[in-house]
């Protein structure tokens, strides 16, 4: 046990030293942060003014779309073929919107006419600006007065209220569960991929030069494997933490000096025709002050750490085994996909678990071990129930435990053999090997 605790820190040592951690630790934060401004300062910019002309045929929507901060209407009346061609030469005007003569119970051959994509929250405005004139028209139709109209629409905001098993309430909101579980679980992806790899480059490099040679004189194989193991995922964890605590203060900073400007909902209402109403209850309901109110932050950093270290363990025995197996980077490609597989595959699935985080996909996803790092990471922030969590843990650890006897069967073999060309039948006669 003494000699993995030598190894461990040699390992840990030797690469919080190096230059590229050290610049990576700081600039880290420091291009999250960057991107994260961009992000806000893209959002809340005001676009690009936009002229769209209207040849409404039909009559119904004659000055009855209203302008947005970032797009005008002009109603013109004009043939549309000549209108396609001045658009075609002008670059003044971005669309012509093209209403025909249109039945109102079946508002079909209405068109948009642009020389480039109009963008989702453009298209999409238009479209509500549309289905609400038509319905206006149509209500307007039947004998009700407008006022009794527009007085009988609502803004309706469900609250959702969380019950426990002890009669207590808490509410929870879709939104900030699906950012966290989201956020959690590509960071535990992205840690577990990144440094696995450094454990599979490490051993093939070491095995290359016959470094592993002499330490194995004076350690027994499974020793190096676990130390290296161990001291790589220290490092991992020291990264993590001061990037978690660096990228904090400056996205706060960045947040406080971007807070001042319009908010995303607003843009979105500006474009899309939201209602006031809506916008104070959107804003209400993603007011980032109440998150921490939400979610059970505790929770979620106990369970990113027992999952990191417990995913990146099971990940990184096998990318270990697979560095001792061959003589290069180049000859690892033929093993990465089947081991990455399923780690790649729980990415992929979390928009199918974010539809039905208690379901039973999402279920059994959470308890594979291969899976359940990303899934359940994912659930958490649902309230997944707690025999869930323990279950999964100890599978986990189970998994663990399993690949690492594995890996280490063939590490022991694999680190003291050059020049074999290694495919999946030799693996399977070194791990059955006596020595």
């Amino acid at each position: 046990m003494n000699k993995i605790g030598l190894i461990i820190a040699r390992e840990y040592i030797a690469r919080v030293k190096k230059k590229s951690f050290i610049i990576m630790t700081i600039l880290g934060p420091i291009l999250f942060a960057g991107m994260m401004a961009i992000v806000f300062w893209s959002a809340t910019r005001e676009g690009d003014q936009k002229l769209i002309q209207v040849i409404d045929e039909s009559g119904f929507f004659e000055n009855k779309i209203e302008n947005t901060e970032t797009i005008t209407y002009q109603f013109i009346q004009a043939d549309i073929e000549e209108s396609k061609e001045s658009l075609l030469r002008s670059e003044a005007i971005f669309g012509i919107l093209h209403i025909p003569k249109i039945d109102l119970d079946n508002p079909e051959g209405i068109k948009f006419y642009s020389t480039q994509s109009p963008g989702i929250a453009i298209e999409g405005g238009i479209e509500k600006r549309v289905r609400g004139i038509i319905e206006d028209e149509k209500l307007a139709n039947s004998g009700l007065d407008q006022e009794l109209i527009d007085n009988l629409r609502s803004y309706v905001d469900i609250q959702t209220i969380n019950l426990s098993d002890t009669g207590g309430e808490s509410e929870s909101n879709s939104g900030i569960a699906f950012g966290v579980g989201y956020v959690s679980s590509f960071l535990l992806y992205m840690f577990i991929f990144i440094y696995g790899m450094q454990i599979m480059r490490g051993v093939t490099q070491e095995k290359t030069s016959r470094i592993i040679e002499v330490m194995i004189a004076s350690v027994r194989p499974f020793q190096l494997m676990m130390g290296k193991i161990l001291g790589i995922a220290a490092v991992g964890l020291t990264q993590f933490v001061l990037w978690a605590v660096m990228t904090t203060a400056l996205t706060s900073i960045t947040s406080t000096l971007i807070l001042d400007q319009p908010t995303i909902t607003e843009q979105m209402a500006n474009e899309t025709g939201v209602d006031a109403e809506q916008i104070e209850a959107q804003n209400k309901a993603f007011d980032l002050s109440g998150v921490l109110d939400k979610i059970d932050v505790p929770k979620i950093l106990v369970s990113f750490l027992i999952y990191f270290l417990g995913g990146y363990l099971l990940y990184g025995a096998l990318l270990a085994a697979i560095g001792s197996a061959v003589d290069s980077e180049a000859d690892s490609q033929q093993f990465m996909l089947p081991v990455t597989l399923p780690l790649i595959f729980s990415m992929m699935m979390i928009s199918i678990v974010i539809q039905e985080p208690h379901g039973t996909m999402a279920f059994w996803l959470s308890m594979i071990p291969f899976t359940s790092p990303v899934i359940m990471m994912m659930r958490l922030p649902f309230d997944v129930p707690l025999w869930e969590l323990v279950l999964s843990v100890s599978l986990l650890i189970a998994g663990f435990c399993g690949t690492t006897w594995m890996a280490g069967r063939i590490y022991r073999i694999g680190i003291f053999m050059h020049g074999t060309k290694v495919n999946y039948k030799t693996l399977a006669k070194w791990f059955v090997m006596k020595i």
